[in-house]
C-alpha cells in the first residue's frame, strides 16, 4: 500500500465501521439484555486496534504501556479518529434501537 487514503476509502470504512459495530451491539444486546454493553466495550476494542502493547503488559508494565497507548492515541490520524468514531456511533444506535423496540413490547428471546 502507498499510504493513500481516498475519500472513497475513508466513506466505505465509516460505512462498514458502523454497520459491523450496530450489528455487533444488536446481536450482543439482543442476547445478554445488556443495552449498553458494546458502547462501554468498544473503548476497549478500539485500544486493541490500535495498541502496539501486548495486552498482559498493562498489567506487567503498566507505565511503559500506558506511556505507548497515549503516544499512539495522539498520533491517530483524523481519518483514523472519523472511523473508530463511527464504530462507537454504530454501537450506540444498536443500544438506543433495543431500546426502542423494548419499549415498543417487541421481546428478544
Amino acid at each position: 500500500m502507498d499510504g493513500n487514503f481516498t475519500l472513497v476509502t475513508m466513506m466505505l470504512s465509516v460505512l462498514i465501521f458502523l454497520v459491523m459495530f450496530f450489528g455487533i451491539g444488536f446481536l450482543l444486546n439482543m442476547l445478554l439484555r445488556m443495552t449498553w454493553l458494546m458502547a462501554i466495550v468498544y473503548p476497549i476494542v478500539v485500544i486493541l486496534i490500535i495498541d502496539e502493547v501486548d495486552f498482559f503488559e498493562y498489567f506487567t508494565q503498566p507505565v511503559m504501556a500506558f506511556q505507548a497507548l497515549g503516544d499512539k492515541l495522539l498520533s491517530l490520524h483524523f481519518a483514523d479518529i472519523t472511523i473508530l468514531t463511527s464504530g462507537l456511533i454504530g454501537a450506540i444506535i444498536a443500544g438506543i434501537v433495543i431500546k426502542l423496540l423494548r419499549k415498543n413490547g417487541y421481546q428478544m428471546f
